[in-house]
Protein backbone atom coordinates (compact mmCIF):
# COMPACT_ATOMS: atom_id res chain seq x y z
CA UNK A 1 0.00 0.00 0.00
CA UNK A 2 1.22 3.26 -1.08
CA UNK A 3 0.33 6.71 -0.04
CA UNK A 4 0.90 10.26 -1.20
CA UNK A 5 2.58 12.80 1.40
CA UNK A 6 2.41 16.60 1.28
CA UNK A 7 4.22 18.61 3.66
CA UNK A 8 2.95 22.01 3.69
CA UNK A 9 3.42 25.20 5.19
CA UNK A 10 0.25 26.90 5.82
CA UNK A 11 -0.82 30.48 6.48
CA UNK A 12 2.51 31.99 4.30
CA UNK A 13 3.13 32.06 0.96
CA UNK A 14 6.96 31.39 1.96
CA UNK A 15 8.66 28.13 2.61
CA UNK A 16 9.71 27.39 6.37
CA UNK A 17 7.46 29.93 7.87
CA UNK A 18 3.98 29.87 8.90
CA UNK A 19 2.52 26.35 10.32
CA UNK A 20 4.07 23.21 8.97
CA UNK A 21 1.10 20.21 8.29
CA UNK A 22 1.16 17.08 6.72
CA UNK A 23 -1.45 16.08 4.42
CA UNK A 24 -1.96 12.36 3.79
CA UNK A 25 -3.98 12.43 0.55
CA UNK A 26 -5.40 8.67 -0.55
CA UNK A 27 -6.13 7.87 3.48
CA UNK A 28 -9.62 5.44 2.99
CA UNK A 29 -7.27 2.52 3.25
CA UNK A 30 -5.45 3.64 6.84
CA UNK A 31 -6.63 2.40 9.83
CA UNK A 32 -6.63 4.49 13.39
CA UNK A 33 -3.81 3.00 14.08
CA UNK A 34 -1.23 3.83 10.66
CA UNK A 35 -3.13 7.34 11.09
CA UNK A 36 -1.39 7.88 14.60
CA UNK A 37 1.77 6.40 13.41
CA UNK A 38 1.70 8.44 10.39
CA UNK A 39 1.53 11.06 12.53
CA UNK A 40 4.00 10.59 14.89
CA UNK A 41 6.43 9.92 12.53
CA UNK A 42 6.06 13.15 10.76
CA UNK A 43 5.73 14.96 14.02
CA UNK A 44 4.02 18.03 13.06
CA UNK A 45 1.56 19.80 15.24
CA UNK A 46 -1.14 18.00 13.20
CA UNK A 47 -1.63 16.15 10.10
CA UNK A 48 -4.41 15.58 7.93
CA UNK A 49 -5.86 12.39 6.75
CA UNK A 50 -7.78 12.96 3.33
CA UNK A 51 -10.84 10.39 3.13
CA UNK A 52 -13.70 9.59 0.49
CA UNK A 53 -16.99 11.76 1.24
CA UNK A 54 -19.97 9.40 2.98
CA UNK A 55 -22.47 11.68 1.65
CA UNK A 56 -23.55 14.02 -1.19
CA UNK A 57 -23.10 17.02 1.21
CA UNK A 58 -19.71 17.51 1.43
CA UNK A 59 -16.45 17.11 -1.15
CA UNK A 60 -14.35 15.12 0.71
CA UNK A 61 -13.67 14.23 5.09
CA UNK A 62 -11.08 15.24 6.75
CA UNK A 63 -9.60 13.42 9.97
CA UNK A 64 -7.08 15.63 12.03
CA UNK A 65 -4.17 13.73 14.47
CA UNK A 66 -1.40 15.35 16.43
CA UNK A 67 1.63 13.10 17.35
CA UNK A 68 -0.54 11.83 20.36
CA UNK A 69 -3.86 12.20 19.73
CA UNK A 70 -7.00 12.76 17.24
CA UNK A 71 -8.57 16.38 17.39
CA UNK A 72 -11.80 17.31 16.27
CA UNK A 73 -10.34 20.47 14.07
CA UNK A 74 -7.49 21.87 12.88
CA UNK A 75 -7.55 25.22 11.11
CA UNK A 76 -4.45 25.04 9.82
CA UNK A 77 -4.38 21.91 8.52
CA UNK A 78 -7.52 22.45 6.99
CA UNK A 79 -6.19 25.17 5.16
CA UNK A 80 -3.50 22.66 3.76
CA UNK A 81 -5.72 20.26 2.52
CA UNK A 82 -7.81 22.54 0.67
CA UNK A 83 -4.47 23.37 -1.17
CA UNK A 84 -3.83 20.37 -1.59
CA UNK A 85 -6.85 19.56 -2.99
CA UNK A 86 -6.47 22.32 -5.13
CA UNK A 87 -2.74 21.08 -6.62
CA UNK A 88 -3.98 17.51 -7.18
CA UNK A 89 -7.20 18.65 -9.20
CA UNK A 90 -5.84 21.76 -10.73
CA UNK A 91 -8.42 24.09 -9.42
CA UNK A 92 -9.15 27.24 -10.13
CA UNK A 93 -11.55 28.14 -7.65
CA UNK A 94 -14.51 27.68 -5.99
CA UNK A 95 -16.55 26.50 -2.66
CA UNK A 96 -15.53 23.11 -1.21
CA UNK A 97 -17.11 21.16 1.35
CA UNK A 98 -15.34 19.14 4.26
CA UNK A 99 -16.33 16.65 6.89
CA UNK A 100 -15.03 16.85 10.16
CA UNK A 101 -15.58 15.58 13.40
CA UNK A 102 -17.75 18.85 14.49
CA UNK A 103 -19.56 18.89 11.62
CA UNK A 104 -19.46 20.10 8.02
CA UNK A 105 -18.22 23.26 6.25
CA UNK A 106 -17.39 24.99 3.34
CA UNK A 107 -14.34 26.83 2.46
CA UNK A 108 -13.79 29.16 -0.21
CA UNK A 109 -10.86 28.87 -2.97
CA UNK A 110 -9.48 31.10 -4.68
CA UNK A 111 -5.98 31.19 -6.93
CA UNK A 112 -4.08 34.47 -6.06
CA UNK A 113 -0.83 35.43 -8.32
CA UNK A 114 -0.32 31.60 -8.81
CA UNK A 115 -0.93 30.70 -5.42
CA UNK A 116 -4.04 29.47 -3.56
CA UNK A 117 -6.07 30.88 -0.43
CA UNK A 118 -8.36 29.55 1.36
CA UNK A 119 -11.03 30.46 3.54
CA UNK A 120 -12.75 28.39 5.61
CA UNK A 121 -15.85 28.61 7.48
CA UNK A 122 -15.72 27.72 11.30
CA UNK A 123 -18.45 26.58 13.81
CA UNK A 124 -20.54 29.52 15.27
CA UNK A 125 -19.14 30.88 18.13
CA UNK A 126 -19.32 29.79 21.66
CA UNK A 127 -18.37 32.00 24.69
CA UNK A 128 -17.75 29.52 27.28
CA UNK A 129 -16.14 29.56 30.98
CA UNK A 130 -14.45 32.72 32.41
CA UNK A 131 -11.25 31.66 34.20
CA UNK A 132 -11.69 33.44 37.75
CA UNK A 133 -10.24 32.79 41.34
CA UNK A 134 -7.37 29.74 41.35
CA UNK A 135 -7.78 29.02 38.11
CA UNK A 136 -6.71 32.04 36.95
CA UNK A 137 -3.64 32.83 39.66
CA UNK A 138 -2.67 29.26 38.30
CA UNK A 139 -2.70 30.46 34.43
CA UNK A 140 -1.11 33.92 35.36
CA UNK A 141 2.20 32.14 37.56
CA UNK A 142 2.31 29.58 34.57
CA UNK A 143 2.90 32.29 31.57
CA UNK A 144 4.36 34.69 33.72
CA UNK A 145 1.89 37.72 33.48
CA UNK A 146 -0.18 39.57 36.02
CA UNK A 147 -3.59 41.79 36.28
CA UNK A 148 -1.66 44.72 34.90
CA UNK A 149 -0.38 43.18 31.72
CA UNK A 150 -3.82 42.41 30.76
CA UNK A 151 -6.12 44.74 28.78
CA UNK A 152 -8.75 46.34 31.31
CA UNK A 153 -12.39 44.90 32.01
CA UNK A 154 -11.81 42.00 29.72
CA UNK A 155 -12.75 38.26 30.70
CA UNK A 156 -9.95 35.55 30.53
CA UNK A 157 -12.26 33.38 28.79
CA UNK A 158 -12.79 30.07 26.80
CA UNK A 159 -14.44 30.21 23.23
CA UNK A 160 -14.93 28.01 20.38
CA UNK A 161 -15.27 28.04 16.91
CA UNK A 162 -14.56 24.23 16.80
CA UNK A 163 -11.48 23.34 19.07
CA UNK A 164 -11.48 25.73 22.06
CA UNK A 165 -9.07 28.25 23.16
CA UNK A 166 -8.34 30.64 26.19
CA UNK A 167 -8.42 33.99 25.42
CA UNK A 168 -5.88 35.94 27.23
CA UNK A 169 -5.90 39.78 25.62
CA UNK A 170 -2.55 41.86 27.06
CA UNK A 171 -1.71 45.71 26.54
CA UNK A 172 1.95 44.73 25.02
CA UNK A 173 3.96 43.21 22.40
CA UNK A 174 6.91 43.34 24.61
CA UNK A 175 5.20 41.33 26.86
CA UNK A 176 3.89 38.87 24.56
CA UNK A 177 7.56 38.12 23.11
CA UNK A 178 9.01 37.50 26.58
CA UNK A 179 6.10 34.79 27.76
CA UNK A 180 7.92 31.63 28.21
CA UNK A 181 5.09 29.09 29.90
CA UNK A 182 5.47 26.58 32.72
CA UNK A 183 4.46 23.67 30.05
CA UNK A 184 3.90 21.40 32.76
CA UNK A 185 1.43 23.74 34.94
CA UNK A 186 -0.49 24.14 31.62
CA UNK A 187 -1.17 20.80 31.10
CA UNK A 188 -2.30 20.06 34.02
CA UNK A 189 -4.56 23.20 34.34
CA UNK A 190 -5.96 22.03 30.45
CA UNK A 191 -7.59 19.09 32.47
CA UNK A 192 -9.08 21.08 35.14
CA UNK A 193 -10.95 23.64 32.70
CA UNK A 194 -11.08 21.14 29.71
CA UNK A 195 -9.34 23.28 27.25
CA UNK A 196 -6.13 22.75 26.02
CA UNK A 197 -5.15 25.58 24.33
CA UNK A 198 -3.98 29.41 25.54
CA UNK A 199 -4.05 32.06 23.33
CA UNK A 200 -2.41 35.21 24.20
CA UNK A 201 -2.40 38.15 21.81
CA UNK A 202 -2.17 41.89 21.71
CA UNK A 203 -3.27 44.60 19.49
CA UNK A 204 0.27 46.51 20.16
CA UNK A 205 1.57 44.44 16.96
CA UNK A 206 3.82 47.68 15.50
CA UNK A 207 3.73 46.00 12.48
CA UNK A 208 1.45 47.91 9.59
CA UNK A 209 -1.64 45.79 8.42
CA UNK A 210 -1.90 43.67 11.32
CA UNK A 211 -4.51 44.33 14.06
CA UNK A 212 -3.48 41.79 15.92
CA UNK A 213 -0.26 39.66 16.94
CA UNK A 214 -0.80 36.20 19.28
CA UNK A 215 1.12 33.10 20.47
CA UNK A 216 -1.16 29.70 21.28
CA UNK A 217 0.50 26.77 23.35
CA UNK A 218 -1.09 23.84 23.99
CA UNK A 219 1.17 21.31 25.89
CA UNK A 220 -1.58 19.33 26.65
CA UNK A 221 -2.12 17.75 23.10
CA UNK A 222 1.90 17.70 22.82
CA UNK A 223 1.97 21.80 21.08
CA UNK A 224 4.59 23.94 22.98
CA UNK A 225 4.05 26.35 20.47
CA UNK A 226 1.71 26.59 17.52
CA UNK A 227 3.49 28.90 14.79
CA UNK A 228 -0.36 29.98 13.72
CA UNK A 229 -3.49 28.78 14.94
CA UNK A 230 -7.26 29.36 12.80
CA UNK A 231 -8.59 27.79 15.22
CA UNK A 232 -7.51 30.66 17.98
CA UNK A 233 -7.42 33.65 15.65
CA UNK A 234 -10.91 32.68 15.03
CA UNK A 235 -12.31 32.95 18.41
CA UNK A 236 -10.24 35.82 19.23
CA UNK A 237 -12.40 37.36 16.08
CA UNK A 238 -15.47 36.95 17.67
CA UNK A 239 -14.00 37.47 21.05
CA UNK A 240 -13.08 41.17 19.56
CA UNK A 241 -16.97 41.97 18.27
CA UNK A 242 -18.67 40.37 21.59
CA UNK A 243 -16.58 42.88 23.95
CA UNK A 244 -16.37 45.47 21.35
CA UNK A 245 -12.27 45.74 21.17
CA UNK A 246 -12.00 47.73 17.76
CA UNK A 247 -14.38 49.17 15.91
CA UNK A 248 -16.28 47.81 12.62
CA UNK A 249 -19.46 48.76 10.98
CA UNK A 250 -21.89 46.72 12.88
CA UNK A 251 -21.95 43.90 9.74
CA UNK A 252 -18.37 42.32 9.34
CA UNK A 253 -15.07 43.03 11.02
CA UNK A 254 -11.82 41.99 9.08
CA UNK A 255 -8.35 41.57 10.31
CA UNK A 256 -4.96 40.20 9.53
CA UNK A 257 -2.75 38.42 12.37
CA UNK A 258 -0.02 37.90 12.65
CA UNK A 259 1.57 34.57 14.69
CA UNK A 260 4.69 32.72 15.01
CA UNK A 261 7.27 35.27 14.82
CA UNK A 262 8.78 34.46 18.19
CA UNK A 263 9.49 30.92 17.19
CA UNK A 264 10.48 32.29 13.66
CA UNK A 265 7.87 30.79 11.82
CA UNK A 266 5.77 34.41 11.05
CA UNK A 267 2.48 33.58 8.97
CA UNK A 268 -0.65 35.64 8.43
CA UNK A 269 -4.08 34.51 9.68
CA UNK A 270 -7.00 36.36 7.57
CA UNK A 271 -10.19 36.61 10.23
CA UNK A 272 -13.20 37.64 8.78
CA UNK A 273 -16.19 38.01 11.17
CA UNK A 274 -20.02 38.12 10.19
CA UNK A 275 -22.04 40.48 13.19
CA UNK A 276 -25.90 40.49 14.28
CA UNK A 277 -27.20 43.03 16.71
CA UNK A 278 -23.13 43.20 17.81
CA UNK A 279 -22.79 39.89 18.24
CA UNK A 280 -20.36 37.48 16.55
CA UNK A 281 -22.38 34.71 14.48
CA UNK A 282 -20.43 33.35 11.61
CA UNK A 283 -15.91 33.21 11.36
CA UNK A 284 -14.56 32.59 8.22
CA UNK A 285 -10.25 32.48 8.98
CA UNK A 286 -7.96 31.60 6.15
CA UNK A 287 -4.61 32.13 4.48
CA UNK A 288 -2.38 30.86 1.72
CA UNK A 289 -0.17 27.94 1.74
CA UNK A 290 2.30 26.35 0.11
CA UNK A 291 4.18 22.59 -0.66
CA UNK A 292 7.65 22.21 1.19
CA UNK A 293 7.60 18.93 -0.34
CA UNK A 294 5.84 15.93 -1.59
CA UNK A 295 7.00 12.07 -1.01
CA UNK A 296 5.28 8.15 -1.22
CA UNK A 297 5.30 6.28 1.72
CA UNK A 298 4.98 2.62 1.43
CA UNK A 299 2.92 0.46 4.05
CA UNK A 300 4.23 -3.27 3.72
Amino acid sequence: MKIRIYQVDAFTNEKFKGNPAGVVVNADSLTDSQMQDIARELNNSETAFLLSPDSKDHDFRIRFFTPTIEVPSCGHATVASHYVRAIENNLTGGKYYHKIQVGTYPAELSKVDGSYKVMMTQPKPQFLNKLEGNQLSILFNAIGINKENLIPNLPIQVVDTGHSKVMIPIKSREKLQMIEPDQNVLRELSKEIRCNGYFVFTLDTGKEGYLTEGRMFAPAIGIKEDPVTGNANGPMGAYLVKYNMVENDGKYLVIKSLQGEKIKREGTAFVEVSIENNEPVQVKVGGFATTVFTTELEII
